[in-house]
């Protein structure tokens, strides 16, 4: 019996789709196989996930082992290699289904695990090693059991139970190398109904009405830079996904390409669409190569089956989309370094107005939208602006994708939405600190936003919500800082990050950054002094007054934010500190032979 693997299928897709009976066509057949595959009744199916941080722990190995046993045993099995399922911290992960089973998903799988699952599928036990839950992905039916065979529903595993996922709903059930797959989970029927059914003031309306914003970090109303983009008369004009995601322990937008790229591609070219651009293009972290393998063969899938090209589904709308991948410098990832970047020339970012909605690509109108906030575009295309605005809170609408950090037993990627307390987001969703580790403050916003304490934990996890406190959602990557971490070493390395990525255009940022890092190393030497704090935190004030762009405005944020919160720890590195703490021996530097 043959394994089958899913993801060396070649397109499946045999002809352009032409029409929108076509595409409808493709959707309901799709829609059948994909079905029929889950159902398990012809073969069981066993979907790993494999994204960038499941291959580091070792997901590649689990999956030489699955090949291998299922041809000593002679088992014909469905695997495939799907998207992250966002629980990392409980990687490697598979899910298994047969028919008559609901989906069963095992974490911290090893080679040495794959015996007793494979033992399970044959002899219809499915507990024979240990599962994380199980649930059902279908249609909800009152008559399906809670548990199965003795496990638990995964809903009941707290780091799923408060998730609402929408842009993260393909996460692990499909293969990102599919387009049919895709499909079949209502894929690019967004784009349709946005063509076929909608003007393109309607479209802007819909988002509008959401008020779905900006999710790199700005927080600008999407709908609102749709409706100046569609209002210039300046031709071409250009879309552009921002996935320049280049902080440290930030990668939501890295997973969402990794595990679901054509979601990516539909919000783009709805986006083209509503605003009359000629030209969609996604500008890629060089260092995410998965991401950039999977979006392009996304892309290649999309033009065969006359999804991106002439007359997309047989309309009058046409568009190209193109793929640029930068070259590691965080600074690309402004709006407007990026832009020259794409151009070919250097990134660096300039002085605003004109915004880059009027003046932007080869100087035409160009959206810029994050990977995040264009993921968005199907669903509300779809389901409506009312239905996602009638989620979240006032101001925040909708549901927002955290990535979450640190010595916490749930390190991974979240969907919730707006309006959970920083708390729960912790303690709940992310399953609060690993044993033996004490809850300190949590780095908010990437390398941009200030550090929250439990003191703010009832503060809702919303744009205003941790403004007061210096918090900010930004690119919502956080890092939980407990009792081991050492707020002056963690200061001097966020400042040594934006000293080395400051592009140099501006003075403040160039010098000042520069400076700080000095000050601080000081401190970190034990050689500062408490006066010190004072000249650190005016000029901070100034670095943020005076930059030219966001790096430098946000690059003495979380500094600030850890002196006026963890003061004492920088007292006690002071020279005349009244109980000074000596600092951590420096290691010697090895001689030259």
């Amino acid at each position: 019996m043959a394994t089958q693997i899913s993801n060396d299928s070649t397109n499946p897709t045999t002809e352009r789709i032409a029409s929108r009976d076509a595409f409808e066509q493709f959707q309901r057949k799709a829609t059948a196989q994909y079905q029929r595959m889950m159902s398990g009744v012809d073969r069981p199916v066993i979907s790993i996930a494999i994204s960038e941080c499941t291959k580091a722990k070792g997901a590649e190995a689990v999956v030489a082992a699955i090949k291998a046993q299922l041809v000593a045993r002679g088992m014909d099995v469905e695997l495939r290699e799907v998207g992250c399922f966002g629980n990392c911290y409980a990687e490697p992960v598979i899910e298994v289904r047969k028919s008559g089973w609901p989906a069963v998903m095992y974490g911290y799988v090893t080679p040495d695990d794959v015996p007793a699952i494979l033992d399970g599928i044959k002899t219809d036990r499915a507990n024979t090693a240990t599962p994380l839950g199980v649930y059902f992905d279908g249609p909800a039916d009152e008559n399906k059991p809670e548990t199965f065979q003795g496990i638990a529903p995964l809903k009941d595993d707290p780091f799923w139970h408060r998730q609402k996922r929408i842009v993260l709903g393909r996460a692990g059930l499909i293969d990102p190398l599919r387009l049919d797959e895709y499909v079949a989970r209502d894929g690019y029927a967004g784009l349709a109904k946005a063509i076929f059914t909608m003007t393109q003031a309607e479209v802007v309306a819909e988002m509008k009405t959401s008020n779905v914003r900006g999710r790199g970090g700005a927080g600008f109303p999407a709908g609102t830079k749709w409706e100046s983009a569609l209002a210039g008369k300046n031709h071409p004009k250009y879309v552009c996904c921002n996935a320049h995601e280049g902080e440290p322990n930030v990668f939501k937008d890295r997973k969402m390409l990794e595990i679901d790229p054509h979601q990516v591609i539909e919000g783009i070219l709805i986006a083209c669409y509503a605003t009359g651009a000629e030209r969609g293009y996604i500008y890629i972290g060089g260092e995410y190569p998965l991401a950039i393998r999977h979006f392009r063969k996304a892309v290649k899938d999309a033009e065969a089956a006359g999804i991106i090209g002439e007359n997309v589904f047989g309309s009058d709308f046409s568009v190209e989309m193109t793929v640029r991948v930068g070259g590691g410098a965080y600074i690309c990832g402004e709006g407007s370094a990026m832009l020259y970047s794409i151009q070919g020339t250097r990134g660096q970012p300039r002085t605003k107005p004109p915004r880059s909605v009027e003046y932007g690509l080869w100087g035409k109108p160009t959206v810029v939208n994050n990977v995040e906030t264009l993921a968005n575009a199907p669903h509300i295309m779809i389901n409506g602006g009312a239905w996602y605005a009638s989620m979240g809170v006032e101001k925040s609408q909708g549901t927002k994708v955290f990535t979450m950090g640190g010595n916490i037993k749930g390190v991974g990627m979240s969907e919730v939405e707006f309006g959970m307390t920083t708390g729960e987001l912790i303690n709940e969703v992310h399953l609060g600190m690993k044993d033996g580790f004490t809850f300190k403050g949590i780095q908010t916003g990437g390398v941009s936003g200030g550090v929250m304490t439990a003191d703010d934990f009832a503060l809702p996890m919303t744009f205003e919500g941790i403004e007061p406190v210096g918090g900010m959602i930004g690119s919502a990557g956080f890092v939980v800082y407990d009792n081991t971490t050492d707020m002056v070493d963690m200061a001097h390395y966020l400042m040594e990050f934006n000293r080395n990525e400051s592009c140099g255009k501006c003075t403040p940022c160039r010098l000042g950054t520069q400076s700080l890092l000095e000050m601080i190393d000081r401190f970190r030497k034990g050689q500062g002094r408490v006066k010190d704090l004072d000249v650190i935190m005016d000029t901070s004030d100034q670095v943020i007054k005076l930059s030219l762009c966001g790096l430098g405005q946000a690059a003495p944020v979380p500094i600030q934010s850890m002196i006026m919160r963890f003061r004492e720890e920088f007292v006690a590195r002071c020279i005349d500190a009244p109980m000074r703490v000596p600092a951590p021996q420096q290691a010697e530097p090895i001689a030259a032979d």
